[in-house]
Formats: structure tokens, sequence, C-alpha cells
């Protein structure tokens, strides 16, 4: 998942003079803070294009430096409406791309450390900034001198001597931000930035409460007994787990997927397998200090009243009015169809591992608590491949290799690991990225879980490619959740989590590919529901002969995974398809639904719409929605992916597409493909409308059959 951000607003807290800046804590002088806020506000410097000096950077410092940063934004914005001479796309445009760079270096950190070092001091800080940061971003939005700015170049510019790139700027301001509101009348815009707020504060409420249950919940495992179809390296982890909880002689399964997954597929104890099921779904939802579902209630609330505002009946067709699918109904045709196909083949899965059950007399009914045992039984008795005799040929660094190797292959980068640059925190480590043997970004990799950290795989971009004052290489990182085994072990992973790894790397591909004039367009500044597509076909180059045959090796002998056994994961690939699918649909439609469904006076129960949801739909019983509402952050967390869980799916279509394209090259590294593929998409980042840039990669628009095809689904 690459983390997005979107733009919603401003604030008017701090005003400026005398070489003094203030915010509600009163005034704090330049002075004494200019040494240890500069590593939050400079530009970076040094070796390897600039670093971020996290070795310097102190967090009781980020509330200090984001307000002054405010302050050197609003004199930016100053410089841009008090101009005399006419609108052009330099004097404003331009202007306004260039301005605030101190408050975007800033934030970026302040994201860094609330998604990965999230700590109770740190979220102390972040409670009280994400609704300052709401407010200051609704006070630019709302300048009505700089929107009328943007609005005069944006009337012209069919007119105008703009190069292609100028004009797709100059768009996505104006529209970026008539979305939000800089048209309204007084009343509305006070309203709006109101909303926002409050809404800021529920989103951070929401994350900590996760995180809340993530951290204080476990499943502790007291005896061997406990431990019952458990393989050694998850016995080893749960061990490790608990001595770091202070449990040492017993196991530990956290409360996140990366922990509890694979306990779910593998432990006999029926009785365990619940009480780790029911702990993990009902994160957010345990009626106590945590519970998420009051806080939902108010944020689809907010929502709803904003959309009303902004001029839309919904909040999903707000958001889907700047996608591809252009409506709600657009993706719920898709979702629907896709939807009935993976419920038919759940029934089918459920039959065969009622069938397993029943021939074990094991004398009960497939719960959710069972799917992932019973589906692994499945699967070594119909495709003879056992998830854990695969799972001893992927080394966590061994994959890193293969993902590295398969990056120089295709898109022709080189992965260089570098010493000596500051990290977040010491298990982090830091890769120059290369191309034609010039620098073209840096990589960080945080691989670990730890307490404060998000949970789940994400990238991150810590700085974005530009070049229109001067070159500006990309800084990006990826980040797991893989837990640490005993010192001197290789880590194992999971199929999974090997394919997300490729995946979550052709997001950080995305950034560090990108090579356009505007940071605003680069990288993975692109369209909700088009970001996912470049790193889900990015997955595709893992279960190539040439990355497993180099780097799925054993990790005692050494020895590449045998041409059986790559041959066995293949015929699975869509195994338990129903379930995969049907899961993440059940989410991403419940996603779509109630946000159609939420008006501003209306307090929806988070729970109860899901039954009334997974009943309209015909949710099988056997499963679950993949992201339970009180625990669904994607949505609820931030407007990151609110009305747009689907874009998933939409995605998934350009990307079953454009692998058939590599098939009929009759290679996925087949050179001309691969080139096309990397300039047609990586490279121009949103400066290429995505439709566009698909069919420049395609010759054609998108066949959705690809997707049915991809994914094993009878073609309709």
């Amino acid at each position: 998942m690459k983390r997005r951000t979107f733009l919603k607003g401003a604030l008017a807290c701090v005003a400026t003079g005398g070489g003094m800046f203030w915010n509600q804590a009163g005034a704090i002088s330049d002075n004494s803070l200019a040494t240890s806020l500069d590593p939050l506000l400079s530009p970076w410097t040094g070796d390897h294009g600039g670093v971020p000096r996290f070795d310097l950077i102190k967090i009781e410092n980020i509330k200090p430096a984001l307000f002054k940063a405010m302050d050197l934004k609003r004199a930016d914005i100053q410089n841009i409406t008090s101009q005399i001479e006419a609108p052009t796309f330099e004097n404003s445009i331009l202007a306004y791309e260039n301005a605030g760079r101190p408050y975007t270096r800033v934030n970026r950190f302040f994201d860094i450390y609330t998604s990965s070092m999230n700590d109770k001091t740190m979220q102390g800080i972040e409670s009280e900034l994400k609704p300052a940061i709401s407010k200051f971003e609704d006070e630019v939005i709302q300048n009505d001198a700089l929107f009328q700015r943007i609005k005069a170049v944006y009337d012209v510019r069919q007119n105008s001597k703009l190069t292609p790139e100028q004009k797709r700027l100059t768009e996505v301001y104006y529209r970026q931000f008539t979305r939000q509101g800089a048209g309204l009348d007084a009343k509305n815009k006070e309203r709006l930035r109101q909303i926002n707020e409050k809404l800021a504060g529920h989103y951070t409420d929401f994350r900590h409460n996760l995180l809340a249950d993530e951290e204080g919940h476990i499943l502790v495992l007291e005896s061997e007994a406990d431990l019952a179809g458990l393989t050694d390296d998850l016995r080893a982890s749960a061990a490790a787990q608990a001595e770091a909880k202070g449990l040492k002689g017993k196991w530990v399964i956290s409360n996140t997927r990366s922990s509890m997954e694979p306990f779910l597929t593998f432990s006999s104890r029926r009785d365990l397998r619940e009480k780790g099921w029911r702990m993990w779904t009902r994160r957010g939802d345990n009626a106590d200090a945590h519970d998420n579902k009051q806080t939902i209630s108010e944020i689809l609330k907010l929502r709803a009243e904003r959309a009303k505002i902004l001029g839309f009946p919904t909040h999903a067709h707000w958001i889907l009015d700047d996608t591809m699918a252009k409506t709600p109904q657009a993706a719920l045709d898709l979702m629907m169809r896709v939807w009935k196909a993976a419920v038919a083949r759940v029934h089918e899965e459920v039959a065969d591992m009622q069938a397993i059950a029943d021939g074990e007399n094991a004398k009960l009914t497939i719960q959710p608590w069972d799917y992932r045992y019973y589906a692994e039984k499945v699967r070594k008795a119909k495709c003879e491949i056992d998830q854990d005799e695969v799972k001893q040929y992927l080394q966590l660094d061994k994959i890193l290799e293969g993902m590295f190797f398969a990056a120089n292959k295709v898109y022709g980068i080189e992965m260089v690991k570098i010493e000596g640059v500051p990290v977040v925190q010491p298990d982090v480590t830091v890769y120059e990225v290369r191309r034609d043997g010039k620098q073209i970004g840096l990589w960080y990799f945080d691989p670990y879980a730890r307490n404060g950290k998000n949970s789940g795989a994400w990238m991150n971009e810590y700085r974005t490619q530009e070049k229109f004052r001067q070159p500006i290489t990309p800084v990006v990182s990826n980040n797991s959740n893989f837990v640490k085994g005993k010192p001197g072990e290789p880590i194992l992973i999971s199929w999974d989590d090997a394919s997300t790894m490729f995946h979550e790397f052709g997001h950080a591909l995305h950034g560090l590919l990108s090579n356009v004039d505007y940071p605003t367009l680069a990288g993975t500044n692109v369209k909700l529901d088009f970001v996912e597509f470049p790193s889900q076909v990015n997955e595709r180059w893992l279960i190539t002969n040439e990355v497993l045959s180099k780097f799925a090796l054993h990790h005692k002998t050494g020895k590449p995974i045998p041409d059986h056994l790559v041959a066995k994961i293949r015929k699975a690939k869509n195994f338990n398809q129903g379930f995969i699918t049907g899961e993440y649909l059940a989410s991403a439609l419940y996603d779509m639904k109630i946000h159609l469904a939420a008006t501003p006076s209306q307090s929806i129960n988070a729970d109860e719409f899901e039954k009334l949801a997974m009943t309209e739909i015909g949710c099988p019983q056997e499963i679950v929605m993949r992201h339970r509402p009180t625990q669904f952050a994607h949505i609820f967390g931030s407007d990151g992916y609110s009305a747009g869980y689907y874009a998933y799916i939409w995605a998934d279509t350009m990307s079953a597409d454009a692998s058939e394209a590599f098939r009929e090259a009759g290679s996925f590294y087949d050179r001309k493909t691969c080139d096309r593929f990397r300039d047609s998409i990586f490279v121009v980042g949103n400066s290429v409308a995505p439709d566009i840039a698909f069919r420049n990669f395609r010759g054609r628009d998108v066949d959705t059959n690809a997707l049915m095809r991809d994914r094993g689904f009878p073609v309709t």
C-alpha cells in the first residue's frame, strides 16, 4: 500500500514579526531554536544527493518546526498574491509549486515518525498537530487571492504556450483547489474548516485506538500442547516475541496480520485459533476506551456533510469524481461482477474443506477461524504443495536480492547498500539507487515489527523527484512487519509475504524511476485507482524462473527450489482465490456502500451496517471482511482510501492486462516490453493522464476480461 496524503486545507494560528514566531503555546525565539529546527526545515545536503538527518532530530522540535514552516509558507504565498503583475504560469503556478518547501520537509518527518516510531510521546504530538495541519491546509486552499491567480492561468491554458506538462500541472492545481472548496462562500468555507479539523482529530484517534489494541492484546501460548501444528520457525518467532514481552519460557502471537495469519494457517488447536481470530478481528471493537465505533460514526457524518457543501450527493461521489472510475456505480459494477465469481468459488472451497474435516471426523462446520487451516490441508491434497515446504526456500535477505535482480533486469537499476547514513531506527538499511552508473535516488528498508509502528506493509516517500529548479533525486522507503528470529538465523517468510515485498517495492520504483519536471506530478502522485497498478505488475517477477532459480535457496542446504516445487506453485496460483478475492471485495463493497449511505444527520453503527451489507451482497458466513470496520485504517484512519478501497481491483484489471503483454512478448524480461512499461508508466508519473499512459503502453484501452482470466474466474 502506498501511503496517500490528500491536501484538504490549511491553518490560521501563527503570526510573525520581530524575529519571533507564535503558536497557541506562546512565543518562541527563532534564535534559540534555529539550530535545533534546522534539520527538520532545511534542504537535505551532503553525500548521495542529500539525506534526512535523523541523527539530529528531536521529536520535541517537530511541533515548533511545523509552525515555523507554516509561517514560511505563508510568506511564500503572500509574495505570490501581492504581485501587481498579471497571473502567469511562472509567477503563479510555478511560484506556488516552489512555495512552502520547509513545510513539506517537516511534514515528511512527521509522517515517518507517526507511522513507524509512534510511541506515547509521539502520539500526543500527533493528536495536537493533526488538527493544526488540517486548519493550515484549509487556510491555503481558501486563500481567494491565490485561487484567483491559479484560476486565471487555468482559464487561458488552452491558448497559452504551455508545454503539456505545464498544462497538466495547471489543471491539477485548479482541480485540487476547486474540489477542496476554494470557490465556496465565507460561511461554507468556515464550516469546511471546522469539519476538516474535527476529521483530522478523529482519524488520529482511530489510528491510536487501533495501535493500542494491536500492542495491548496478545495471544499467550502456555505450553508445548498449545504449539500443536506450528512450524519450527513459527515457534521460534513466537518464543522471541514472548521474550521481548518479558514472558520468557512462553510463546506469544501478536495481534497483527504478520503474526496472526500464520498461526491461523498452521495451528491445529481449534480453540486457540478461534481465540486468536476473535482477538484479531475485534481490534478497535471491544466496547472499551479504544473502541472505534463512535469515532467511525462521527467520521461518516462529517464526511457526508463535507460532500454536500462541496456539491456532491455523498462522500463516495466526491472521492470518485477525481478517479479513473469517475462514479461509484462504475466501481460497484466492476466489484459485483468479480464478487459473483468469487462467491461461487468460495462455496467450492468450503465444500472441499468440509469434506476433509468430515473425513478426519472433526465434527465441525467450517467457520472463519477454520478457513486458513483447512485451506492449507486442501492445498496439500489438491496441489500437493505445502506452504511450509515453500517457506524453507524463502529467506528474507535472499528475496531482497531477488527483488533487486528483477529490478535491474526489468528497469535497468542497480541497488548499492551504503553505510554511515542516519536512519530513524537501527534496523533500517539504506541503498543508493543507480541507473547507467548515475545515482537516481535512495531507498530505505525498514523490515521489522516493533511497538509504535503501523502494522502491515507500505511505501513512504521521503523526498519527491523533480527537476524544474534543479535536479532533485527521490528518497523513498519500504516498511514491513517481519518478526525477528534468533540472532544469526535466517528469517523465513511466506510466499504471500514475498509477493508483498515485490508489490511494495513496485511503489518504491514508481517513485524512484520518476523523471518529470514538477514534484506535484512526480512518481506515485497519480489517481487513487491507478497508483496500485505498477506495484501489482511488479509482483509478477517473483514467480519467474530467473528469480526463483537464483534466490529461492534452501536456508540449510543452499540448493535452489526444485523445478517440481515451482511447477506446483504455479499450478496453485489461483488456489483459494475465492477467499482471497472475497475477503478483499467484502471490505471494498462495505467501504463504498457505507459512504453512499452516510448522511450528515444519521448515526451509523459500523458493526450493524457490516451485518446488513454482508447480508445484502450474500457474503458467505465462512469469511469476513479483510479489514473489519473498527480496524479499517485504509478508510477511517485518513481520507486516503475512503470510498476508494475498490482501487486495488480497478488497478488489477490493468495489471492483469499488462501482464498479458509480457506473455505475448514471450518473456517478462523482454527488453522492448520492459522499456515501454518503464517509460510509459513509471517515468511519467501524473504528467500524463492514467488512461493515456496505459494506452501508450498497451496500444489500446484495458481489457477487463484479463482480470477474470488472471484469477481463474469464468469470463462472462
